[in-house]
Formats: structure tokens, C-alpha cells, sequence
């Protein structure tokens, strides 16, 4: 009986400091709010807010985050999204773990609070460990789920465009509902142009190979094909050509729109339109494609060669024909048309004209790099244009995978013409040689006069081949030549008389004593 009326007691003790808590707690919350209201109005002075920084009002507000007065926290966040447009206070949120406080309010129920709270993220997913701390803490999969509210739609697909920027994130796209809903999105739009936020998440999604195949799948590329070509929308075409860039399967659903994509580039007078539809084009790298058919058609040729001209077209255009000629030079018969109809001269003047252009340069050496493979075309190549020539001097290129591009065509070309092999050869010699050679040619004074004497190498080093010059080689006296394994370690072993680098010998005696 005693126990009972204790317990009893002890409830109503607990319920009533409970309430006196409560209490204290709504009073408290109140006066935070009004502390931070008029903080937050102080702070429209860019001094003022700088003040508030030094004295710690970051980490007073992130604190306030576990708080759950609704009005409180709509205000706190306000406050942080105002400061978070400042490197330093985005740091120092990062640094005090903000996303996983905040991602204790997605979802919510609070419209108001739900809103300010993704845009405070947008603007914190500009930082790129801010993103990855929100896919680690699964805020992904409660972005994907917000599209179908259209009050915070908008702002959630920014934030995954933000999200989709990162390689390793996009991936993760594929572990959730985000690209049937962003199809639905895309495939339903009213509009005579889908919403560049939408497609500039779908261009994104597009550059993985497992979300290409996730938009193809059914009907999926056929509906995007059909949107884009009747809207005429640029965007969309680029999305499609990121899905055409992916080896497998997906390019050979690409065969049955040839045509349409074809007409596209011939008849359309919008060039981003057309650069999209040379891009996809030339993405079509399939075995069994009929390139020739393609070319002969749609009559290719005479506008292929027509771009190309120096100063015809903007160079993002002229780069796109460059990498289609690259991709049906592929084809033997392709690639002999394109050598009979002076489009390889073509390519050499634009060389000529954009050598500062890394991207064309490449493309360009890579365009003679499949022509070298044909017998049809090589002999074209080498014997009858100054491809040859331009390849050498772009063997030392600043840029790498020029350099790369260059050695592979250049070791094809040696394998059929010894002529340009010994040319290669040299060069290649030459290069790494290159500060001897230049002592050579400078005649660089010693101590005791000239170092090499008084003949002259120059020449030599623009004429002849350097291997054919045995006097530069040691052992070498009057004409005649050591052995080849005498070295200058062997001439100082044996006390072998040496002035200025030459061999003196003894009075009436050989070098082997005979």
C-alpha cells in the first residue's frame, strides 16, 4: 500500500516538473527566436555578420538544429543559408558536421522548413565533400523521393545535377527511383523545351554506362529519340549522344535512327543541333555499320569537305566532322573514298591552320592513324601528301596523347617505307641527342681551341644521316676505324696516348702491335 501511494507521488512529481520543464523550454525557445530574429537582421551588415562569426554564432545556430520548434528551426536555417554563401562559414559548418544534423529534417512535414532546408543544402552541395558526406549519409535516396512533390521538385533536381557532377556519385543513381522519374519528367513536359535543370541532370546521368542502359531499356530510347528530333531540342540530343558513347549493347539501338540523325545534320541550320547529331554519329562505332552506304546516301562527302576548309565553321563544329571522318575511315572502302575525294589534303591544310588546337591536332593524327591501316589509303598517305612530315614534327609534342597518336602512326608507317623510317629514325635520334647535337653545331671552344677541330658538322646534321658519320665514333683515325668494342675505358686501362679526344699512338707501332 505504502509502494503505491510512493509511486504515485513519484509520478506526480515527475509529470509536474515535466510540465515545468516544458515550460522553461517554450520560454527558452521563444527568447532564442527573438535573439536570432534580430540577429539575423543585424547581420544584413556585412561587419556586423563578420563579428558574429569571431564570436561563434555558427556553432550556437548548428546546435539549435537538434531543437524541435518548428518556427525556431525555420529561422535557424534561414540564418545558415544566408551565411553559408561565404567560404569560411561553409567550411566551418562542414567542420561542425551540419549535413548530418540537417539530414535529421528531411523529410518533414513542415512545407516551410522542409523548403529553406534543401535550399541551405543547394547551396552547400556546391562544395564537393559536402556532397559525398550526403550520399554517406543517405540523403540521396530522400532527394529521389521528393521529385513527385512539385512545391520543392526544382530545387531537388539542382541538387542532384550537383550530386551527378561527381563520377563516383553517379553510379549511385542507379541504386534508386531517379531515373524512371526523371524519364516520366522528361518524356511528359509540356513545354516546347524540357527544363534545362531537368536535362542537365539527364545529360549527366547519361555519361554512366549502367544509367545509359537503365534509359534504354524498353522503349525508353526510342520516346527520347522522338522528343528530341520533333522539338528540335539541342540538349536532349546531347543526352542521347552521351548514351551513344558507351561500348555494348546500346549502340546498336542507334542503327534504326541513322537516318533521321543524318537529316538532322544535313538539313538542320541550328548548330548546336547538328554538333549533337555529328557527336552521336561518330559515336557509332559499330563493326557491322555500312559506312559507305552512310556517306554515299546522304551525300557526305562534298559536306564534309566543305566544313573542313579553314575559317567554314566555328572549330567545336569542325572538331565534330574531324572525329566522324575518324570513325569511318575505320572502314577499308570508307576510307579509300575519303583518300580519292582530297578530303586527306583537306585535313593537312587544317592542321596547318589550327596547330594550336590540341583537340583537332589529335583528332587529325588519329583520322591518318586508321588511314595508315588500309593498303588503299596508305600509300596515299605516305607517298602522295606531307602527312608524313607533319607527323615527325608533332612526335615531340607538348601533349601527350598527341605524342601517343603520333608514335603509333608513325611505327605503322615505318613497317611499310624504309625511306621514312631512316627519316623517323634520325629525328628520334636527333631528339634525344638533341644537347650534344647543339654542342656540335655551336663548335664550342675548350680550353686548347676547338673542341672538334676545325671541320664542320652542320651538314652533317642537316643532310646526312648520323649514323653514317663514323668519324664522330671512337677509334676512328685517318680514316680508319678500331674495333667496335674499344672504348674510351679501354684506351686510359692501356695508357693509349689521347689528346683533345683523339688517338695519338707511338712512333712506328699499331695500335694491336702490329
Amino acid at each position: 500500500m505504502y509502494s503505491g501511494a510512493s509511486d504515485l507521488q513519484l509520478k506526480r512529481d515527475y509529470d509536474r516538473s515535466y510540465r515545468k520543464y516544458q515550460s522553461l523550454l517554450k520560454k527558452q525557445e521563444q527568447l532564442l527566436r527573438v535573439s536570432f530574429y534580430l540577429l539575423l537582421n543585424l547581420a544584413e551588415e556585412t561587419k556586423v555578420e563578420m563579428k558574429m562569426k569571431n564570436k561563434g554564432i555558427l556553432g550556437m545556430l548548428i546546435r539549435t538544429l537538434e531543437r524541435e520548434n518548428m518556427e525556431l528551426l525555420i529561422l535557424v536555417v534561414s540564418f545558415l543559408k544566408k551565411l553559408s554563401i561565404y567560404v569560411e562559414n561553409k567550411e566551418e559548418m562542414r567542420e561542425k558536421h551540419i549535413i548530418e544534423k540537417l539530414g535529421g529534417i528531411i523529410p518533414c512535414d513542415h512545407e516551410d522548413l522542409l523548403n529553406i532546408t534543401l535550399r541551405l543544402l543547394l547551396n552547400l552541395s556546391f562544395d564537393s565533400e559536402m556532397r559525398s558526406q550526403m550520399i554517406k549519409l543517405g540523403l540521396l535516396p530522400k532527394f529521389v523521393a521528393l521529385l513527385d512533390n512539385d512545391n520543392h521538385s526544382l530545387i531537388v533536381l539542382c541538387l542532384l545535377y550537383h550530386i551527378s557532377m561527381d563520377d563516383k556519385a553517379k553510379s549511385m543513381f542507379t541504386y534508386t527511383d531517379c531515373i524512371p522519374k526523371v524519364m516520366k519528367l522528361v518524356l511528359s513536359n509540356p513545354g516546347d523545351r524540357i527544363d534545362p535543370e531537368l536535362v542537365a541532370l539527364c545529360i549527366n546521368l547519361a555519361c554512366n554506362k549502367r544509367n545509359s542502359q537503365i534509359i534504354c531499356e524498353g522503349s525508353g530510347l526510342r520516346l527520347l529519340m522522338r522528343r528530341a528530333l520533333s522539338l528540335r531540342d539541342p540538349l536532349l540530343l546531347k543526352m542521347i549522344r552521351n548514351i551513344s558513347q558507351h561500348d555494348g549493347p546500346t549502340k546498336a539501338f542507334f542503327i534504326e535512327f541513322i537516318s533521321d540523325i543524318a537529316e538532322v545534320i544535313k538539313q538542320s541550320d541550328d548548330e548546336d543541333l547538328v554538333l549533337e547529331a555529328l557527336g552521336i554519329l561518330a559515336n557509332l562505332t559499330i563493326p557491322d555499320l555500312d559506312y559507305e552506304l552512310i556517306l554515299r546516301e546522304y551525300k557526305f562527302i562534298p559536306w564534309i569537305k566543305e566544313r573542313l576548309q579553314p575559317g567554314a565553321a566555328e572549330d567545336d563544329l569542325v572538331l565534330e566532322v574531324v572525329m566522324l571522318v575518324g570513325t569511318v575511315a575505320t572502314d577499308d572502302a570508307c576510307a579509300a573514298m575519303l583518300a580519292k575525294s582530297g578530303i586527306i589534303q583537306c585535313l593537312i591544310e587544317l592542321l596547318n591552320a589550327k596547330q594550336e588546337d590540341d583537340e583537332i591536332v589529335c583528332q587529325i593524327v588519329y583520322v591518318f592513324y586508321q588511314m595508315v591501316f588500309h593498303e588503299a589509303t596508305r600509300e596515299v598517305i605516305i607517298r602522295k601528301t606531307q602527312a608524313p612530315d607533319y607527323l615527325i614534327d608533332l612526335m615531340h609534342d607538348k601533349n601527350v596523347e598527341i605524342r601517343k597518336v603520333c608514335d603509333n602512326t608513325l611505327d605503322i608507317i615505318c613497317e611499310f617505307d624504309q625511306e621514312c623510317a631512316k627519316k623517323i629514325k634520325l629525328e628520334k635520334f636527333r631528339w634525344h641527342n638533341s644537347q650534344w647535337l647543339e654542342m656540335v653545331e655551336s663548335h664550342q671552344l675548350d680550353d686548347e681551341g676547338l673542341m672538334y677541330g676545325d671541320e664542320s658538322y652542320s651538314p652533317y646534321i642537316q643532310e646526312s644521316d648520323i649514323l653514317d658519320r663514323p668519324d664522330l665514333f671512337y677509334g676512328y683515325d685517318e680514316g680508319e676505324m678500331y674495333d667496335g668494342a674499344v672504348t674510351p675505358d679501354y684506351l686510359d686501362d692501356y695508357a693509349v696516348p689521347m689528346q683533345n679526344g683523339e688517338y695519338l699512338g707511338q712512333p712506328g707501332m699499331s695500335m694491336y702491335g702490329r
